[in-house]
């Protein structure tokens, strides 16, 4: 199928099961030479606007592709009609992964996935070995516990129903206020945060949540035999550092760095450390 713009130059991929997912390219490599490509994957409620930062960084030396998750951003989510049609699982959400980048004509990435993201990640590498050349987890947990699904459920039914009934904006200021959460001490960010978010509509958010209410990336982790970063805070109420560790036992040959401070989003709050990091895994792969 075609890849897509609209009337606003999006881009986007429209895959066989009917849905569309948004996507931004970017490239400012020398076009006389060869490059490889990253392959940047949010984690839930955020969307690809949110790596605006690493764009200038990465863009230079690479092409790198963010994409909107389903019911993200811009990416579109099945209706009330469309449910009994469309499988929300984890083969479908792969494989949408897999079309975009046949779409995109991108044989092999290096996948870097942030906080759920990176579970997708995981999963990938396990299953699609041949489509990467590496993979980052940043913030990465391998399942959501229940104390964590309760969590985000801000004394709703559950998680998705707390996305319907909150909105995506009104879901986004009941985390903000969790101590810790979005640890970013300019005042004009939370603002930008909150509308970014608000982008997602509640019920594409909704039936992510589900989706992920289930997604364990456990079972797969000891078949992942591709070169591995594991960046993991210190201080996140989603991911233990002593979990990161045992992480890096599972997965052979994986390389673990702590990033300290507050907070669950190191993508935000120590991007320069972060990319650092990253650039060094790529470079010494080459």
């Amino acid at each position: 199928m075609p890849l897509e713009r609209d009337a606003e130059g999006r881009t986007f991929v429209a895959h066989t099961n009917g849905q569309r997912t948004h996507y931004i390219l970017n490239d400012f490599t020398d076009p006389w030479k060869s490059r490889e490509t990253i392959l940047i994957q949010h984690g839930f409620g955020r969307h690809s606007a949110f790596w605006y930062h690493w764009i200038p960084v990465l863009a230079r030396k690479y092409r790198v592709i963010r994409r909107d998750l389903r019911g993200h951003g811009h990416s579109s989510y099945p209706s009330r009609a469309e449910r009994d049609k469309y499988k929300y699982d984890v083969d479908t959400i792969l494989g949408e992964i897999v079309e975009t980048l046949d779409q995109l004509g991108v044989e092999k990435v290096h996948f870097l996935g942030e906080s759920t993201g990176g579970m997708l990640g995981e999963i990938f590498a396990a299953e699609h070995p041949q489509r990467l050349l590496s993979l980052t987890v940043c913030s990465t947990p391998t399942h959501l516990p229940p104390p964590a699904l309760q969590l985000f459920a801000f004394d709703r039914k559950d998680w998705p129903t707390a996305c319907r009934e909150l909105g995506s904006r009104g879901w986004a200021e009941a985390l903000s206020r969790i101590p810790g959460t979005i640890p970013v001490s300019d005042p004009e960010y939370l603002p930008w945060y909150l509308d970014q978010i608000a982008i997602s509509d509640g019920e594409g958010l909704a039936q992510y949540a589900e989706f992920l209410s289930t997604l364990d990336a456990r079972s797969f982790l000891e078949k992942i035999k591709i070169p591995t970063l594991i960046l993991s805070p210190t201080q996140s109420a989603a991911v233990r550092v002593e979990d990161m560790k045992k992480l890096t036992g599972i997965i052979k040959g994986s390389r673990l760095v702590l990033v300290e401070g507050p907070g669950h989003e190191i993508y935000v709050t120590h991007a320069e450390k972060c990319q650092e990091v990253f650039l060094d895994f790529l470079k010494s792969l080459a």
